[in-house]
């Protein structure tokens, strides 16, 4: 254990947004006080970029805009920014990758408890590929073919590849939270491997597997698996239909939100949840609001952040 495990627990929290200002505002403030690193998409209008990004607390830093766009490289490239910005810049024991349309389930001190309890480790729910809820070739051909995105629609070159040597082949959900020795394993992986940033600018949806396959590899992270907690901490409501999104957080979801020991590991509760927008879901969210208020205890900003 290194002397980062050893210190009180502090997240930073790395948000990919698209639109909507006025829930991003709402998303940052709800995370108070933790630090934010926030990317918004290169191809978000001007107008609404300006929105996003003003009045912003002191604790939230604005990163360089690229293109995020749907299952491509972008949105890798744009959590390595984040992780870079937060290594550099916090002290934080351990990063949270949120888009700009979760929202946080769980008072600070919860958040603050359980990364307390769980020092030097990651939480995520990840599979070694193949793996038979990914299709026919259990998420295999997302990397023996190259791919190219249109929208959201899928080209693929049906011409085999050869598969990168030494490498784990692992997928998981995008949102995570990230120990500050694994995030950094990746960020250096990246910079020292282009080879493999090649390969995966050619597999189809790499932000569900370029972190994790780097983690999972012995050649990059030996211990990953002993300091991995297999949980998945974020709500996602899917709903039984063929969707390339999650559908949208309103009111009909109130109960599952506010009860989340009831609705998730009892010994690892949901904390974040997605996907709101401030159009549909402002009820809700302001019954979330209401929820963690009554719920929370004091925490100081110097309990859960340095910078």
């Amino acid at each position: 254990m290194n002397a980062a495990s050893l210190l009180t627990p502090r997240l930073a929290c790395v948000i990919l947004a698209h639109a909507d200002p006025v829930h991003l505002h709402r998303l940052i403030e709800a995370l108070e006080p933790f630090p934010v690193f926030l990317h918004v998409d290169a191809r978000t209008p001007d107008t609404t970029f300006a929105a996003m990004t003003a009045d912003l607390p002191e604790r939230c830093t604005v990163l360089g805009r690229t293109t995020t766009a749907w299952a491509r490289w972008g949105l890798v490239g744009a959590e390595l920014d984040g992780y870079r910005a937060a290594l550099e810049t916090s002290d934080a024991t351990h990063f949270a990758l949120l888009s700009g349309s979760d929202y946080p389930l769980a008072p600070a001190k919860e958040i603050v408890d359980l990364l307390e309890r769980h020092p030097g480790h990651s939480f995520a729910k990840v599979h070694e590929l193949p793996y038979e809820q990914w299709g026919r070739s259990g998420g295999l051909a997302r990397f023996r073919y190259r791919h190219w995105g249109i929208g959201k629609r899928m080209l693929r070159l049906p011409i085999p590849r050869r598969l990168p040597r030494d490498i784990v082949l692992t997928g998981g959900p995008q949102m995570k939270i990230l120990a500050r020795d694994h995030a950094r394993a990746v960020v250096e992986v990246a910079d020292e491997h282009h080879e493999l940033i090649r390969f995966w600018r050619r597999t189809w949806v790499p932000d569900e597997t370029f972190v994790y396959s780097i983690l999972n590899s012995p050649r990059f992270v030996p211990g990953w698996k002993a300091q991995l907690v297999p949980s998945n901490l974020w709500l996602i409501a899917w709903d039984g239909l063929r969707r390339k999104s999650p559908p949208w957080l309103d009111t009909v979801h109130t109960d599952v939100l506010l009860n989340r020991e009831k609705y998730s590991d009892p010994n690892m509760p949901h904390l974040f949840a997605r996907k709101f927008c401030s159009e549909l879901s402002t009820p809700v969210l302001d019954a979330i609001d209401a929820h963690v208020s009554l719920h929370s205890h004091s925490i100081g900003p110097e309990e859960v952040l340095h910078r």
